[in-house]
């Protein structure tokens, strides 16, 4: 069993930068593949990225703007996000599996055990 919990969203304008954070406890976070989500009001949930044993993995409209990490000695998965748009506007959630999938696996919800509660990001124009 693992816990996540995300923090870094706020409130920022068009162009600005954020950080998100996805903090796990209970055990080692090495060994999971980790992505990250995001849904808009009236959306459906869509990926954002991954990493995983297979490298990372990007949606297209964040390609070049967004940069996932993790950091294994402090159980963190870390989401840089600069050149921020109002459409980037959702909470954002970070999940965690623990079973080694296809890359491509990762970029789907269903793939993922283990979910936080999310963080909202709120771009301004």
């Amino acid at each position: 069993q693992v816990q996540l919990v995300e923090s870094g969203g706020g409130l920022v304008q068009a162009g600005d930068s954020l950080r998100l954070s996805c903090a796990a406890s209970g055990r080692s976070f090495s060994n999971y593949g980790v992505g990250w989500f995001r849904q808009a009001p009236g959306k459906e949930r869509e990926f954002v990225s991954a990493i995983s044993w297979s490298g990372t993995l990007y949606e297209d409209s964040v390609k070049g703007r967004f940069t996932i990490s993790r950091d294994n000695a402090k159980n963190t998965v870390y989401l840089q996000m600069n050149s921020l748009k109002p459409e980037d506007t959702a909470v954002y959630y970070c999940a965690a599996v623990l079973r080694v999938l296809s890359k491509g696996a990762y970029g789907s919800s269903r793939s993922y055990n283990y979910w936080g509660q999310g963080t909202q990001v709120t771009v301004s124009s």
